[in-house]
């Protein structure tokens, strides 16, 4: 049975419009941040979040051809956190959401 390619998708009502592997919420970001940051490897990446390793190297890849829209993301998210943080910042707010959609 042939696998399909992992589709990243942007919608407006899911992880504040972040790019994001279809029927799910993790955001490439997320992803970008566990494998190449936190130093995990992609396989176990994916065992954690019930995805395929071609998802995570999807959204690796999208992560790094779009640069200007990622590097956008992460300011709008800054933004987000700090008026947040007047208040009392939720753990999701901080860490992002991870599930599967509803």
């Amino acid at each position: 049975m042939a696998q399909r390619a992992a589709r990243i998708v942007r919608t407006e009502d899911v992880l504040h419009g972040e790019p994001r592997i279809e029927g799910r919420r993790i955001g490439v970001r997320q992803i970008r941040v566990l494998v190449e940051e936190s130093g995990l490897p992609a396989a176990e990446v994916a065992d954690r979040f019930d995805l395929r390793v071609a998802d995570v190297y999807a959204a690796l890849t999208y992560y790094h051809e779009h640069p200007d829209e990622m590097a956008t993301i992460e300011v709008e998210r800054e933004r987000r956190v700090e008026t947040s943080s007047a208040g009392s910042p939720s753990l999701s707010d901080l860490e992002g959401e991870i599930g599967e959609d509803a």
